[in-house]
């Protein structure tokens, strides 16, 4: 208990002088080491760092995030809703059903949750409001899209949960992708039913004028770099790493083809996908120190005897997580607090008999759900800054989104295989 205690305050702290999250991780670690093991703790420091970060599989997240960088800064994610704004305009909802489809084929390149909410949602609210669309409805779609970005593959969320818990990459993205697909089918089905009566947009003539050809020119470069990077991922043709380099290469080529690429577009991409990178592969360097902080002074063993000690029943102890998960998520960022917490629980996964491929999807969408929870939820003060909307504008529009991811966790927990059947197959 002292450990904890120590954490407890170390980290309180820490956040109250203000300090960003990795360097609140990295400093609680470091104080719990010398607590334990005394000043001699801290030769290992080095070594847990240069492991930690000597990983051939995380080398796949900036690339990833290079890739949608470019798709990004040379204007492809706008042509990209562009052209499906032709294609859903006849749906129930309109435009509404664009954010979502838009948001899940961006979460397909981007990998990140919070790169998809400010993409789409700065491409989308303009075309929105000029057609008088309801901008509730508009800014809880864009919300809750966005968090379809660290669901459904390639995700960097996934990516580091597999480095934790030594897990397939490829078989965590499978998982992830009948899981997104229904929360895509749930939002779109929202929409048409509750969107219907509030839609009262027409076509502008800038909708009128454009071609099939145009559209399809606008959509299908986006989709075959999707089907591209997935289909040789899932056929065991390339390896994650292997995959988001080629995909790269391709988001490039796309970008010179349509006469999008620019000096400057690709210094900006480059210049985002360096910040980007260095701020998530720090907070990995810091949580490993955590966890081997925690190995070594014997908190991770009574943390699991603790929770073997109340004698939960399985679904008694999912339960508990998720509400613990739905807690954190309204204060700490998605990755900040998987990397926090993924250690501490894996000893259990053996106690209740949980796959840690399942728990990856179960956790992602626990993360997805503090996302769009006020009043802290981090993609619902992404909408509002982007878009400088009225911050219970975007609360309100969000919290149907709130029912729905529920919805989802309780199917995954009564419908375990949504998220291990396709794994079987890879």
């Amino acid at each position: 208990m002292i450990e904890f205690a120590l954490i407890a305050v170390c980290a309180v702290g820490l956040l109250a002088f203000g300090l960003w999250i990795p360097f609140v991780i990295a400093g609680t670690a470091i104080a719990l080491i010398l607590a334990t093991k005394g000043a001699s703790g801290l030769n290992a420091v080095g070594l847990v760092t240069w492991s930690s970060s000597n990983s051939f599989t995380l080398t796949a997240i900036p690339l990833f995030i290079l890739m949608a960088e470019i798709l990004l800064q040379t204007g492809l994610a706008a042509r990209l809703y562009r052209g499906l704004a032709q294609i859903t305009r006849v749906l129930p909802g309109g435009l509404l059903q664009t954010n979502i489809l838009g948001c899940a084929l961006f979460s397909a390149i981007s990998g990140s949750s919070v790169a998809t909410a400010a993409a789409i949602g700065t491409v989308a609210v303009p075309e929105l409001k000029q057609r008088s669309y309801p901008m509730r409805m508009a800014y809880g779609s864009l919300a809750a899209g966005g968090t379809l970005g660290i669901l459904i593959p390639p995700s960097i969320a996934l990516i580091i949960y597999g480095t934790f818990t030594e897990s397939s990459i490829v078989k965590l993205f499978a998982a992830g992708l009948i899981p997104g697909l229904c929360l895509v089918g749930l939002f779109c089905l929202y929409i048409a039913v509750f969107g219907r009566g509030y839609v009262h947009a027409s076509a502008t003539a800038s909708d009128t004028d454009r071609s099939g050809g145009s559209v399809l020119t606008d959509v299908l470069p986006v989709v075959a770099l999707i089907a591209l990077v997935l289909g040789s991922l899932y056929l065991g043709v390339a390896t994650p790493t292997e995959a988001a380099a080629v995909g790269c290469i391709v988001a490039f080529a796309i970008a010179m083809a349509l006469g999008e690429f620019s000096v400057e577009k690709m210094r900006r991409a480059l210049h985002r996908t360096t910040r980007t990178s260095a701020t998530i592969l720090f907070i990995v360097i810091a949580a490993f120190l955590f966890s081997f902080a925690m190995a070594i002074s014997g908190a991770s063993g009574a943390l699991t005897d603790f929770v073997v000690s109340l004698e939960l029943s399985r679904l008694a102890f999912l339960l508990a997580i998720a509400a613990i998960y739905i807690v954190l998520g309204l204060f700490i960022e998605s990755i900040a607090m998987m990397v926090i917490t993924v250690p501490l629980l894996m000893p259990a996964f053996a106690i209740y008999g949980i796959d840690p491929v399942w728990f990856g999807v179960f956790l992602v969408i626990l993360i997805e759900i503090g996302q769009v929870t006020p009043p802290f939820g981090l993609n619902l003060f992404v909408i509002q800054s982007v878009n400088d909307a009225d911050y219970v504008d975007v609360v309100a529009g969000a919290l149907p989104y709130f029912a729905i991811l529920l919805v989802m966790v309780g199917l995954l927990l009564a419908f375990p295989h949504l998220a291990l059947w396709l794994p079987g197959f890879v």
